[in-house]
């Protein structure tokens, strides 16, 4: 007789003879589905953590941005790209920033450091509305916080000059072109956190909490390899948001849009098929 299938409808009706990879480890027999987290939880508002994780959120951002909108800057200053660390040393200073950030806040507030990853996050039920909002509002102000020290250094002049590591599509490319950018350059990101953080492969797999940092800062540094030229490569709002309220010129906020709307379609396309299609949320049973 055929054992009892944890998913109704077909899917994983059909199991593989031979798990492949880290899947041939464990059968995760004692595994089960975490519930979801409530819509709204009061609780949380009388509870330190709620608000230790939200400052953890705005230090981090404060620190993403002063670092890599610094590392922006010092290669627009230098007279050819050869004599700087070039497009490769910025998007290395995204993902190393977000390695090195997740790695450290993940423990207190999940290390989001990004609203499209919190909006993700939220929609596959990970976290309440109420910390989602939080969390959100904490990433901006730590990203305004964090451009303003920037151009406290850097100085009026320069830093207008260098536009201020502000997002703005590049000529030669339309609107359209920088939100498709900006939509699958998140999904790649978001994508990747789900599966860093999967729980799943956290109770089959020891050691993929202590890694989930690195492919996630890694996913940060290819994307801005791929997408610098189109739109200086923004998939977080709170980054776009940052840097444009602190340049402040019309070419920062001419199609800033694109910065919020196409982050936000790419991270819930990542958390729909994270959850529907890979891990099949929906056709499974509770015990």
């Amino acid at each position: 007789m055929e054992k009892e299938e944890d998913v109704k409808v077909g899917a994983n009706k059909f199991s593989e003879r031979q798990p492949l990879g880290t899947a041939a480890q464990s059968d995760n027999k004692d595994y089960k589905e975490p519930p979801p987290a409530p819509f709204f939880e009061p609780g949380e508002l009388k509870s330190w953590s709620f608000y230790r994780a939200g400052i953890a959120e705005f230090i981090a951002t404060f620190l993403f941005l002063y670092i890599t909108i610094l590392t922006v800057m010092g290669v627009n200053r230098s007279p050819n790209k050869c004599s700087s660390v070039g497009i490769q040393g910025i998007a290395w200073s995204f993902g190393g920033m977000i390695f090195a950030l997740v790695y450290c806040t993940a423990g207190i507030s999940g290390g989001h450091i990004n609203p499209a990853v919190t909006f993700g996050l939220f929609l596959a039920r990970k976290l309440s509305l109420t910390r989602a909002l939080f969390y959100i509002v904490m990433q901006c102000l730590g990203a305004i916080c964090g451009a303003g020290v920037v151009k406290g250094f850097e100085g009026n002049a320069r830093y207008e000059l260098f536009k201020g590591g502000a997002n703005f599509v590049n000529p030669g490319y339309t609107k359209g072109d920088g939100l498709g950018a900006e939509i699958v350059g998140t999904f790649v990101l978001v994508y990747t956190v789900f599966s860093a953080t999967d729980a799943k492969r956290n109770a089959r797999d020891s050691h993929v909490p202590i890694l989930a940092p690195l492919p996630i800062g890694f996913a940060v540094f290819l994307v801005h390899l791929a997408t610098i030229p189109i739109t200086g490569t923004g998939i977080n709002p709170a980054r776009s948001l940052g840097a444009a309220l602190i340049f402040n010129r019309d070419l920062a906020w001419d199609g800033h849009w694109i910065f919020w709307v196409g982050p936000f379609i790419g991270a819930a396309l990542a958390a729909v098929y994270h959850q529907i299609v890979i891990r099949a949320i929906p056709f499974k049973t509770r015990a």
